[in-house]
Order: C-alpha cells, then structure tokens, then sequence
C-alpha cells in the first residue's frame, strides 16, 4: 500500500509540473507578445500606450489604444500617409 501511495505522488508531482510548464510558457508567450505589440508613444493618458497592428493582405497600419474599457482606433496610416481619427 506504501508503494502505490508513493507511485501516486510522484505521478501527481509529474502531472503538477507539466500542468506549471505549461501554464509558464503561456505566460511568457503573452508578456512577450505585449511586450512586442505595446509601443510609449510619448502622448497624454492612456494614448500613451499604444498598439500597432498590420494585418495581412492590408496595406494599412492601425493604432489602438485602450481607454474606459473601450479599444480606441487612434489613427492609421495608408502608403506613408498617417490619417488621425
């Protein structure tokens, strides 16, 4: 019976760090992707942060920010050209 037990806590330890690594790896996934994504822009308030988003087969550059909850389109440029919102 102290077999068993013993075999089942070192199952449980096993299953316990896969489950943490996992969860790590998820974690530093999303700080490096905001880390990458989130540009100071110098400007007031919450305009500070700022991300920069370039979609696929889209010639433009959009520019959100977060403000009072809501995601702001704060401008985007267009063949070098920056139009304000």
């Amino acid at each position: 019976m102290k077999k068993i037990g013993t075999v089942i806590l070192i199952l449980l330890i096993f299953i316990g760090m896969g489950f943490s690594y996992i969860q790590y790896k998820k974690s530093n996934v999303k700080k490096s992707v905001t880390k990458y994504l989130t540009t100071v822009a110098n400007l007031p308030g919450d305009k500070n942060w700022m991300v920069s988003i370039k979609l696929k087969n889209d010639d433009k550059t959009y520019y959100y920010y977060k403000s009072k909850n809501k995601v702001i389109l704060e401008s985007y440029v267009e063949n070098g050209v920056e139009h304000v919102q």
